[in-house]
């Protein structure tokens, strides 16, 4: 029986995840524009043999600009010119489906997935929120359901989309002067509520077939999205019981949903603050809340919470009196997440910024690499993850410290591969981006998930396509 491993996700965000991390004196505070920094922070990554780098995406400017670098470059503008500077780790980018249309995003996901040779993956958000709506000529945003409803539509087309060219559709047939099939292209002439498309994909079919397919959404509507198509979920939970509830309950629902349960893979995220010594480690994560302008964090908290301005007293508790659950209409798994932690700890406000400041509602573990790699451990021993989203405070000091000391202990346990396995699940060879000729395994095959059968074609049982059609 092979051994199962972890999967190790590299969540990287502009100085590092803590919002105060662009203050430390180390830290460029316009390394959010500079491909250089990213192209570091991916060979970083490589060098740890994580399986795949994502970048968190919006579309809309962060309303405060005095809090920490905002604006972004676009991910998959961004992804492309990453998949030439790298050879083996997996290259996520977040789209929104509220804000996009299938073809042009199915195109674009196809050719970063034959650009980088097989390495693609679109982590599926449905943006909430009026300032990205009003970006879009929208009054308000559409409401929580309704945004998940939008979201299937959209992944049916660009399944469709996707499956539309045959994998043999090009004949190349230079003697014949015949260079594809036109019997092998399917046109999805799809007409929803939503979304009209007519043509087939102006793009051949790619080496992974779709890209890895990646979600993030906790409330209901999002797991059963996730059940329904996500092979890996970033989820965010604060203690073990709630990881072990979330990870059961998501694989049961992909059960029910008639696909494997093997075939997703729970990721919650982690924030690592690192030192040589517990007291080091600590020390570290202090000179980071010492960072904090809490004014920042009251806005940001009463923005989530939905309340009023002024609401918020630093040094008091959260008002007994929020808005229920069923009236968010925003990050509605965010809002109880945050809501619970400050109940069950009992926490002032000052001290709920304080511990949101490292990873917005993401778990945050303060130790030595051991103490680290003991918590990734046990959460993936005990049914609680398949692997996790490293996020760490301080980028690249952060994301350095963990390669260097946390992955070889995870590597001396057997939990994580020492090298990446250069072979296909079918022996072939991929050239991708890297030019080195050397045969590796694409993002899918890394995950342990099979190439989706084309839905045009006889579906190979248990295959994504014939879970999803």
């Amino acid at each position: 029986m092979t051994r199962r491993r972890l999967h190790l996700n590299a969540f990287l965000m502009n100085t590092g995840h803590h919002e105060a991390s662009w203050r430390l004196p180390e830290s460029d505070p316009y390394a959010h524009v500079e491909l250089g920094h990213y192209v570091r922070l991916a060979r970083i990554a490589e060098r740890g043999t994580f399986d795949s780098l994502f970048l968190a995406d919006g579309p809309q400017l962060w309303s405060n600009l005095a809090q920490r670098p905002a604006g972004a470059l676009e991910p998959l503008t961004l992804l492309t010119a990453l998949a030439t500077a790298t050879e083996h780790i997996g290259l996520i980018a977040t789209a929104s489906t509220s804000y996009n249309s299938p073809y042009n995003l199915a195109r674009k996901f196809a050719s970063l997935d034959i650009i980088s040779g097989g390495r693609a993956g679109w982590n599926i958000v449905t943006t909430a929120g009026a300032e990205a709506a009003r970006n879009f000529g929208l009054d308000a945003e559409p409401a929580h359901a309704e945004r998940y409803a939008r979201a299937a539509e959209f992944l049916d087309v660009a399944l469709k989309l996707w499956d539309s060219w045959e994998d043999d559709a090009i004949v190349a047939d230079k003697a014949a002067g015949v260079w594809g099939d036109d019997t092998k292209i399917h046109p999805p002439r799809h007409r929803g509520k939503y979304f009209g498309v007519e043509g087939a994909l102006n793009v051949p079919r790619s080496p992974q077939g779709y890209p890895l397919l990646v979600q993030a959404g906790s409330s209901k509507d999002g797991k059963a999205f996730a059940a329904r198509y996500a092979e890996a979920v970033f989820t965010a939970q604060q203690t073990l019981k709630d990881a072990q509830d979330f990870y059961a309950d998501l694989k049961s629902l992909t059960a029910a949903a008639g696909r494997n349960p093997d075939h997703i893979k729970v990721l919650p995220g982690i924030v690592p603050v690192i030192g040589s010594t517990q007291a080091e480690a600590r020390a570290n994560e202090q000179v980071l809340e010492d960072h904090i302008v809490y004014t920042h964090g009251v806005a940001r908290l009463e923005s989530l919470l939905q309340l009023p301005a002024g609401t918020l007293e630093l040094d008091g508790p959260l008002p007994a009196d929020l808005p229920p659950e069923s009236s968010i209409e925003g990050a509605r798994s965010r809002y109880t997440l945050v809501v619970e932690l400050a109940r069950r700890e009992r926490l002032t406000v000052r001290q709920l910024i304080g511990r949101l400041g490292g990873g917005r509602g993401h778990l945050t573990f303060t130790g030595t690499p051991e103490q680290v790699a003991d918590a990734i451990e046990e959460w993936f021993t005990l049914g609680a993850a398949d692997g996790f989203n490293i996020m760490p405070a301080v980028l690249p000091s952060g994301l350095d410290a963990f390669v260097d000391h946390v992955v070889p202990i995870l590597r001396t346990r057997g939990l994580l591969r020492t090298a990446y396995d250069g072979t296909g699940s079918e022996g072939t060879e991929l050239e991708g981006a890297g030019g080195t000729g050397r045969p590796r395994q694409t993002l899918r095959e890394r995950y342990g998930l099979p190439r989706p059968a084309n839905q045009y074609v006889t579906p190979a049982p248990g295959s994504p396509a014939l879970a999803r059609v």
